[in-house]
């Protein structure tokens, strides 16, 4: 008998940036556990190692916006942001706007070698430290992204098969080896610390937004 995961509508504490959008531009969080968040294409049986996903009893969700499926854990950092779309304002012009900023926060704590790389990924050299996605909703930018403190890129690989698409600079390498955390590169920075320096990002982001 063919067994099968539940993958359930997009839940998670950041949904209310989306749907009260109004009242709160953005928010930054930790899960409470792990969580499998799948990208707007992707589908359980095609992107997961089904079997240990279901042993794990791991919570599958999947996202209005695209890119590819990512694992969020206690050991990671999440931030959304809600973003008037401006008549010019392109999602990649965005993406190149909010990583220099986080890049610029992250040299003044002492992070250095962060890089924008892809569409939307931040990297330690050659290896990922942060994925994102976006997705456009009425007038407004939905952005939200994952930030890797200390995960193992041995558990991320435990639960994801190889992405059906990848950036020209990950040359198909697995998980283990493309993605690292700012841990593995010698940065411990806590979870409070990383909530410090994105949340000063995204100040500066809508400063910059208000004079325009």
């Amino acid at each position: 008998m063919k067994r099968e995961v539940k993958t359930l509508p997009y839940s998670l504490p950041d949904i209310d940036v989306l749907y009260n959008n109004r009242n709160q531009r953005y928010k930054i969080w930790h899960p409470d556990r792990t969580y499998i968040v799948l990208g707007r294409s992707n589908k359980a049986e095609i992107d997961l190692n089904l079997d240990l996903v279901l042993k794990d009893n791991i919570t599958v969700l999947q996202r209005p916006s695209g890119g590819e499926t990512v694992v969020l854990t206690p050991k990671t950092i999440i931030f959304s942001i809600t973003i008037n779309a401006g008549n010019s304002e392109t999602p990649k012009s965005l993406f190149k706007r909010i990583n220099q900023l986080l890049i610029e926060e992250f040299e003044k704590s002492g992070v250095v070698g962060i890089h924008s790389r892809g569409i939307s990924d931040l990297s330690i050299g050659e290896k990922k430290i942060m994925g994102s996605s976006m997705y456009l909703k009425e007038s407004l930018f939905f952005y939200h992204a994952v930030l890797n403190i200390s995960e193992h890129a041995d558990i991320i690989a435990a639960y994801l098969k190889h992405p059906k698409r990848e950036p020209e600079y990950r040359k198909g390498r697995s998980h283990t080896d493309f993605i690292t955390s700012l841990k593995e590169k010698g940065y411990n920075l806590s979870g409070k610390d990383c909530e410090l320096i994105i949340g000063s990002a995204i100040e500066k982001f809508f400063i910059n937004e208000s004079v325009k």
